[in-house]
């Protein structure tokens, strides 16, 4: 097994979905499968406008043909396992660049930089996550009541401190995740309520909204941008008790169920529709609403 790099774009011809599959010709087989059940890093290309770098890791379960197309293979992601970072992590840092296993012999660039999925040295592999999972929260580290009932409130241990393959634990760390989630999806929305609109900063300068799954964790709910929502507090509440859900064009729901249905309204956007993230990526995806909607809400 080893660690690799997997590059992709949000406008990629290929058929992928980075939580759940990535799509490679053959030429890349044999590197891919060195990475089968260990960890890869995602990277978007240089070229790209704003590229976020290396953005995210995932687990890759097996590694498949693909049955659409016989010409093409199938990297599965493992269910839970795939995470944005928090802190995106550029190509180029301080006038070098952060996988070192790209650099030849003269201190250049090499033409391993070009290829898709390359292997990644644990040495490269830490440096990365260190860089992405391991910075203090810009954004308040705020854990939601349910959170802090399950002890996940857990003191964060740095990567730096801890061995190559011990780090890999961590990866699946709820404190974690929860944390890089929550900056995401706080990024994402821009720090406002989607449901109400307001962006409320307290004394210290943080945001005081939370970060909402739209599937939960505890029912197969993946920690992406498009699985969540940024909301206030109450409204967190509100949604998790399926007080209020979404229809499939984003329209703000609110449940006859409410005790003071008249008062739930006023709460809601003028527009009546969820404030979603201008980037499409980020948007909440249709499988999750439906989900929340069939499984939460209460009409």
């Amino acid at each position: 097994m080893a660690f690799g790099v997997f590059i992709h774009r949000t406008d990629s011809v290929y058929d992928d979905v980075p939580s759940e599959r990535y799509q490679f010709p053959k030429q890349y087989l044999s590197r891919a499968e060195q990475c089968e059940g260990d960890w890869i890093v995602y990277l978007e290309p240089r070229k790209i406008k704003n590229t976020k770098g290396y953005f995210a890791i995932a687990k890759i379960q097996e590694i498949i043909s693909d049955p659409r197309n016989d010409d093409m293979y199938l990297a599965i992601i493992e269910p839970g396992t795939y995470l944005d970072f928090g802190d995106p992590v550029t190509f180029r840092e301080a006038g070098t660049i952060v996988e070192k296993g790209l650099l030849n012999e003269a201190g250049n660039i090499s033409g391993r930089a070009q290829a898709a999925v390359r292997t990644l040295s644990p040495e490269d592999f830490s440096r990365i996550i260190e860089r992405g999972l391991g910075q203090e929260d810009d954004i308040l580290p705020r854990l939601d009541e349910t959170a802090a009932t399950k002890g996940l409130q857990e003191v964060h241990t740095p990567f730096r401190h801890v061995l190559n393959r011990e780090r890999v634990k961590q990866l699946t760390n709820r404190a974690v995740r929860d944390r890089n989630f929550r900056k995401n999806v706080l990024r994402a929305y821009g720090e406002r309520c989607a449901v109400t609109g307001l962006r409320l900063i307290n004394g210290g300068g943080r945001a005081e909204v939370e970060a909402a799954h739209i599937r939960p964790v505890e029912h197969n709910g993946p920690d992406i941008v498009s699985n969540g929502l940024a909301l206030s507090g109450t409204v967190h509440w509100m949604f998790d008790r399926g007080l209020i859900g979404l229809s499939d064009d984003l329209t703000i729901l609110a449940s006859r169920q409410c005790n003071d249905l008249d008062s739930v309204k006023t709460m809601i956007n003028a527009s009546g529709k969820l404030l979603a993230p201008e980037r499409l990526a980020n948007r909440p995806r249709l499988e999750f609403v439906t989900w929340h909607r069939e499984n939460c809400f209460k009409s």
